[in-house]
């Protein structure tokens, strides 16, 4: 009996122990979801400024046909995937792993493949998908920067080679439902005419009519780069908000079942205890009965 209750007891502290730990991942979670998020509702103001530098650069030079699908262009896809390199995370990279090889496959281009994340790089190999590299996740949102900057790198070659080269983006993007996030696909280029059309078409709220500096095509390069960058950021903060957002899902479950767990280890631990103290009882009274 004894070796029973040390042993429930033991049980009971190592739920008490891993209830301790999910609870801070539980807390973490929560704010770097806050964190991603916020960063998210910044950069949509400068992506407004980069649309405005846009409006301004396309009333000077035109459209920019370089940057819009030519038909019978010979085309590279650029496909870069934003996933998890952790666990505790359920279904996020699986879900997403799914989508991607489903939308991949009604692409007749050849495919570049970058991967952002271990564990989503082998889900997407184990789906047959030829993949060009893999890079680490951001552990903050200090390292989001550093990854797009990379990822900008790696594929600044191929927009010089083939500027129609289309680039799609995909990750877990938040849904509306708190706590819940869906598989989401970007065509970040080529740029859509129609789109272009609309910012050469905006009114200029300034004081003053906007001009591009030096060579108008390099003003159009430059915040093309930019735009990519926005882009790029927005999917990785997006998908960092939406794994953190599972991770926190899985932490109140896990949160939920250790508690249950507990009440039922104490129940059985104070039982086993009266249990005992009973026994013990019987056998001082049955000795004292024996002797008289």
């Amino acid at each position: 009996m004894t070796d029973s209750l040390e042993s429930l007891r033991n049980r009971v502290d190592g739920a008490n122990d891993l209830q301790a730990v999910v609870r801070t991942m539980k807390a973490m979670s929560a704010s770097n979801i806050t964190q991603y998020e916020n960063a998210v509702l910044a950069l949509n103001n400068y992506y407004e400024t980069v649309q405005q530098g846009f409006s301004a650069c396309l009333k000077d030079v035109g459209l920019a046909p370089l940057f819009f699908e030519k038909s019978g262009a010979k085309k590279t896809a650029v496909v870069i995937v934003f996933g998890s390199d952790q666990g505790l995370v359920g279904r996020f990279n699986d879900s997403l792993a799914e989508y991607v090889s489903e939308q991949l496959s009604s692409i007749s281009a050849a495919q570049k493949v970058w991967v952002v994340g271990e564990r989503m790089y082998d889900r997407l190999q184990d789906k047959g998908l030829d993949l060009e590299a893999c890079l680490s996740v951001p552990s903050s949102v200090e390292g989001v920067s550093p990854l797009i900057r990379d990822l900008l790198i790696a594929t600044e070659q191929l927009w010089d080679a083939d500027l129609q080269s289309p680039l799609y983006l995909f990750h877990q993007k938040p849904s509306e439902q708190a706590g819940q996030y869906e598989p989401f696909t970007r065509s970040v280029l080529p740029m859509d005419l129609s789109w272009q059309k609309t910012l050469q078409a905006q009114k200029w709220h300034g004081p003053s009519l906007p001009e591009t500096l030096g060579t108008s095509a390099l003003t159009l390069r430059a915040l093309i780069r930019e735009y990519l960058f926005v882009s790029l950021y927005q999917s990785a903060a997006e998908s960092l908000a939406s794994e953190n957002a599972s991770r926190l899902i899985a932490m109140q479950r896990a949160e939920k079942n250790i508690e249950e767990m507990l009440t039922n280890l104490q129940h059985e631990y104070h039982h086993q205890r009266q249990e005992s103290i009973d026994a013990e009882l019987f056998d001082v009274v049955a000795g004292y009965s024996s002797d008289d």
